[in-house]
């Protein structure tokens, strides 16, 4: 069973940084593709970004892009989203899902790891 345990949240002053990680076990990650996704309070999950685990690709959302850096460590199954310049806007509870053979069916997700950015 895929189990993924996101790390990281917390407040921060708009401007600063956050590194969010995603520890993934339970299953051989190779064909996966790993995206983290937001909620804002009354809003809709939204993507954020998505990496895939064998080529190391990347994918963001317009919103993040230029701000966030997504990476993973395959020693030790881990992602990781590097958030720069944070702006309120990036208040959310940011979850960690697994998407495990490309078929963009993320059917695996964290329990989300919330992130507040003070003005």
């Amino acid at each position: 069973q895929v189990q993924l345990v996101e790390s990281g949240g917390g407040l921060v002053q708009a401007g600063g940084s956050l590194r969010l990680s995603c520890a993934a076990s339970g299953r051989t990650f190779s064909s996966a593709t790993m995206g983290w996704f937001r909620q804002a309070p009354g809003k809709e999950r939204a993507f954020v970004a998505a990496i895939t685990w064998s080529g190391g690709n990347t994918y963001y959302a317009n919103s993040v892009k230029g701000r966030f850096t997504l990476s993973r460590d395959i020693a030790k199954n881990t992602v990781y989203l590097q958030m720069n310049s944070l702006k309120p806007e990036d208040t959310a509870v940011y979850y960690c899902a697994a998407d495990m053979d490309g078929t963009a069916s993320y059917n695996y997700w964290g329990q989300g790891t919330q992130v507040t950015v003070s003005s």
